[in-house]
């Protein structure tokens, strides 16, 4: 009688096969995951916006104004209003940037109304403006 000899090597089959279903039962529930709340307003310190760049301010209070330069005073722009004001800022410079300002604890829909408003508007140059370093002024 012959006796047996034993295997010494690992079947990596099943191991293989459990890995593979685990992918894809990870790739199919990713999606689904619920993210939690993140605060948005603080960004790394980059360089200065442009100077000619037309900020869209948004206070706590979800009232709207335009500063059109540089070191000058805001204008208080009524909220029908923003979209012809807009319009008539790219009339006169149709390469014009914007910059929307909006308080750190305004709600995130308005600062979405916000950039739709620049959208229907015509605007194609148009950033969020963050604090930078982190602060929580």
């Amino acid at each position: 009688m012959r006796q047996r000899r034993l295997m010494n090597q690992i079947n990596v089959v099943p191991y293989i096969d459990v890995m593979l279903v685990l992918l894809v039962i990870f790739m199919v529930t990713a999606p689904m995951v619920q993210t939690g709340n993140i605060n948005v307003p603080s960004a790394a310190p980059v360089a200065a916006p442009l100077s000619e760049a037309v900020v869209i301010q948004v206070d706590d209070k979800g009232a709207y104004s335009i500063i059109r330069r540089s070191g000058a005073q805001p204008e208080d722009v009524p909220a029908v209003r923003l979209q012809t004001t807009l319009a008539d800022l790219l009339a006169q410079n149709p390469e014009q940037t914007f910059l929307v300002a909006a308080h750190r604890s305004l709600n995130y829909q308005q600062v979405i109304d916000v950039l739709e408003t620049a959208r229907l508007a015509g605007v194609q140059k148009i950033s969020l403006q963050t604090q930078s370093g982190g602060s929580s002024r």
